[in-house]
């Protein structure tokens, strides 16, 4: 692994775990990316889950954060589509 990369793993919840069949996945991704990016390389992989794109929230290790926060090596990143219920 280059010095340049970095793993995550992404912990995936409803539609996300799901689309993959697993609850979690472990991806190495170049310095410099963000939450929001993660996200995007999952709907890439799985387009059942373009839906979901916009409303679906970010969180890094047990924090809410921003689309645009960026990436450390090891973080645990959560992806959290709308429950349904209520």
């Amino acid at each position: 692994m280059s010095k340049s990369a970095l793993t995550i793993t992404v912990k995936l919840f409803a539609a996300y775990q799901e689309a993959f069949g697993m609850p979690e996945l472990v991806l190495e991704l170049p310095e410099g990316t963000t939450v929001k990016a993660v996200c995007d390389r999952l709907i890439a992989e799985r387009p059942e889950l373009a839906k979901w794109r916009e409303i679906t929230r970010f969180g890094i290790n047990l924090i809410f954060v921003e689309p645009d926060t960026l990436l450390h090596n090891g973080d645990e990143v959560v992806l959290i589509p709308p429950v349904s219920g209520g």
